[in-house]
């Protein structure tokens, strides 16, 4: 849809105001997040009757603590690239992203007078660093379109009425609401302080979903190794991070940034491999880091013996990126039983090429993860061979939508997963 078009959809009134005394709702969104709210205001401009639910005072509060409370809405890239971020189940965002990609989602907030940023790293941020204005930018929109939107208010139970198939029951802690469409937006389990409990997963498999493996993602690793944790705040660049399994081989890698920490590791690349361990709970793995990812074994032993004829220098010096903190060298080295005083003259060949060796694999034990208390998104969900991606109405229910985090979607970090849900909140509020 042309932009000009798609900002002209929030501006259209409500033209059949409810009256709430019959509780009879076009459609009864279940969270208030980024898709229940992009899918609130959606729907309603379309004159549908909206009734959007959340459990916490707040509303999107994902949205508000998302991106250190700056919110990454999303990455500066095409549309394919970002399907392509989320790997096989990325084909599933194909129409998504046709309804409303990234230059949609900026063009709405800019309406809002929310202006944004590219980083280097590709993500996007508000001009202002606040969350909030992305949040309430979307609350506006939704308001403004007609939708109603209650707050403090717990679902317990989502039902096909028994006395009418055409309908749906959403049971609150107070009452009974009965709407023609169901909407389901209420998240995973990643930071379930947030209130994304993961009942939604319970309600999609009583309408005869399947769910498919649930698991922790985006989320630190916790590795105890006393010379590392020791290392806490400093942050590499320039290296690649694999996970492998027991017997050394590759599983998943990365190139961006480790944040050492006193757990473990955080920071984009071990977050990003996480899923692999959170979706593989009773498997061993293990960290490596390549140090030099641009030279091969080899390579690097003959730099290294290069450099040992200037005598003058210390393997710490000559030797290790002078970029990285000194005292992560002097706890490297020394992990490796390399003293950091040596001088390279007295440092044989046979001892370069055991360090070029161990520096192309750094190797970690690793002993878990931080778990949804920490996971910026969950691994898994509702099963997408059973939601038409076109419409994101369920296959097997009519009338019954998914959107969001509830279904088998993850993507990286960069402002990914927030675009899915844009996306797909988007799409199931045109078709509701």
């Amino acid at each position: 849809m042309p932009l000009l078009a798609l900002l002209s959809v929030f501006k259209i009134p409500n033209l059949h105001p409810v009256n709430q005394a019959n509780k009879i709702w076009d459609v009864i969104i279940v969270g208030a997040g980024a898709a229940g709210l992009m899918a609130a205001g959606s729907a309603a401009s379309r004159g549908k009757q909206v009734l959007l639910l959340e459990k916490n005072r707040k509303l999107g509060v994902k949205i508000l603590m998302s991106g250190g409370t700056r919110c990454n809405v999303t990455h500066n890239c095409s549309v394919r690239d970002i399907a392509l971020a989320f790997g096989r189940n990325g084909r599933f965002l194909h129409s998504p992203l046709a309804a409303l990609g990234p230059i949609e989602i900026l063009g709405m907030l800019r309406e809002e007078g929310v202006e944004t940023k590219v980083e280097s790293t590709g993500k996007i941020f508000p001009i202002s660093n606040r969350a909030i204005d992305v949040r309430d930018a979307l609350v506006r929109i939704a308001k403004r379109s007609g939708a109603t939107i209650r707050n403090e208010t717990s679902v317990v139970n989502c039902k096909v009425d028994a006395n009418d198939q055409g309908r749906f029951k959403v049971e609150t802690e107070n009452e009974s609401l009965d709407c023609r469409a169901l909407l389901i937006t209420s998240g995973g389990r990643s930071y379930p302080g947030c209130g994304t409990t993961g009942d939604g997963y319970g309600w999609a498999q009583r309408f005869g979903h399947s769910v498919s493996l649930l698991a922790p993602a985006l989320t630190p690793i916790v590795s105890q190794v006393p010379w590392a944790n020791g290392l806490k705040g400093i942050s590499l660049e320039n290296t690649v991070t694999r996970i492998a399994d027991e017997s050394g081989r590759s599983k998943m890698e990365n190139d961006q940034p480790i944040l050492f920490t006193h757990f473990g590791f955080s920071g984009p690349a071990p977050m990003i491999v996480s899923r692999l361990i959170g979706l593989n709970p009773n498997d061993k793995f293990k960290i490596n880091l390549d140090l030099f990812p641009s030279e091969n074994q080899e390579q690097l032993f003959d730099r290294f013996a290069v450099n040992c004829r200037s005598p003058d220098f210390s393997v710490l010096e000559q030797l290790l990126n002078p970029e990285w903190p000194k005292r992560f060298r002097e706890a490297l080295l020394s992990s490796l039983d390399f003293d950091p005083r040596n001088r390279t003259a007295e440092t044989s060949k046979q001892n370069l090429r055991r360090l070029a060796t161990s520096l192309k694999q750094v190797t970690f034990p690793v002993h878990g993860t931080r778990g949804y208390g920490k996971a910026e998104v969950t691994a898994g969900g509702v099963k997408l061979s059973e939601v038409d991606s076109k419409t994101m109405e369920s296959k097997l229910v009519p009338g019954l939508y998914f959107a969001g985090e509830i279904l088998d979607l993850d993507g990286p970090i960069g402002g990914f997963n927030f675009q899915s849900a844009f996306s797909t909140g988007w799409l199931a509020g045109q078709n509701v």
